[in-house]
């Protein structure tokens, strides 16, 4: 079968290899759509901590069942939704609810190979059954589930005041989800059409453009309080960085994003203010339920957030553009058919 391999950073490569064996325990799915995430543009820039070269990326998976063990809630033609946390089930976080940050996680298209392929074998209990969604929009609930976990990890209601720094995918995500929480959402970004784009998609959001002007405009907001939450999805040191300064006494800053960096802060103002500081790691089934329910109720313009097409024999000419050309991009799709 084709698969598609990072050899190293800079290096994309068409591979023929062997179609997978199922065991026992697994479920045997073809591939039908692959989003394209940061993460694996990180992967392909060589900025990604979690990773060993080579590797096959992708991990927002759209997939058909090809093939299930008896017993199986699943049926040969059932179009599935992948999550890609592959946890031991074991560890003190696993037993504790949070496989999403399991000790020994093995997250596809990171730490193993991933779904940049026609085939692949997985555990049953990866699989969420589509609820009748298109194939688009099984293959983004897990890049909304990351922003919908960082939202419930950031407690966010209708009286808060959020600022979203980042206008990508993840950011995007985040900031439809803290609108349908009820939340007086700004985003934050230097590119000025992706700003205008995502405060459109995500509905009623302000947009605040990065630079020298964006500290004043966040105090004219804000009266000088700050944020009751922000959250960082930029991938940046030096936006996670300014960050601590945008949140309100009292409030919440949760970094969705990771950087390779050591990040620092002031403690006095961090302790001044009573800041509670959140990683938000991945999400759990929790979160993609909620994702699959706001899909089904239209809440997510899916044709908007879809902006760039490719397929499985274009993708290693077409990734490394994409890369370096970032205008119009939201979201990229692999299909295969």
């Amino acid at each position: 079968m084709t698969s598609v391999a990072c050899m190293q950073p800079g290096q994309l490569e068409i591979r023929q290899v062997a179609r997978p064996v199922r065991d026992g325990a697994e479920v045997k799915v073809r591939i039908r759509r692959v989003g394209i995430c940061g993460t694996d543009y990180h992967i392909f820039e060589g900025r990604h901590p979690f990773l060993a070269y080579p590797r096959v990326m992708g991990h927002e998976l759209a997939a058909e069942v090809i093939e299930a063990g008896p017993g199986s809630a699943f049926a040969a033609g059932d179009h599935v939704i992948v999550n890609p946390y592959i946890a031991c089930g074991a560890c003190r976080a696993c037993t504790r609810g949070k496989p999403n940050c399991c000790t020994a996680i093995a997250v596809l298209g990171v730490h193993r190979d991933g779904g940049m392929c026609e085939e692949i074998c997985l555990p049953e209990r990866n699989l969420v059954p589509s609820e009748g969604l298109s194939l688009d929009a099984c293959a983004t609930v897990e890049f909304l589930a990351i922003g919908a976990h960082a939202v419930r990890r950031g407690a966010i209601g209708p009286a808060d005041r959020v600022l979203v720094t980042g206008a990508g995918p993840i950011g995007l995500g985040v900031a439809i989800f803290a609108r349908l929480a009820g939340a007086d959402v700004s985003i934050l970004d230097l590119d000025q059409g992706r700003l205008t784009e995502a405060c459109a998609i995500a509905g009623g959001c302000r947009p605040i453009l990065a630079g020298a002007g964006a500290d004043a405009e966040i105090n004219r907001i804000t009266a000088g309080d700050g944020f009751d939450a922000v959250f960082d999805a930029t991938g940046n040191l030096r936006s996670i960085e300014a960050g601590f300064a945008r949140v309100a006494h009292g409030g919440r800053y949760v970094l969705v994003s990771v950087v390779t960096e050591t990040v620092s802060f002031s403690d006095p103002e961090f302790h001044k203010r009573e800041m509670s500081l959140i990683g938000s790691r991945n999400a759990t089934s929790e979160d993609f339920r909620t994702v699959i329910a706001a899909l089904k109720a239209g809440h997510v313009p899916l044709e908007r957030i879809i902006t760039h097409r490719t397929d499985l024999d274009s993708v290693a000419a077409d990734l490394p553009r994409w890369a370096r050309h970032k205008d119009g991009l939201i979201k990229a799709m692999v299909t295969l058919d």
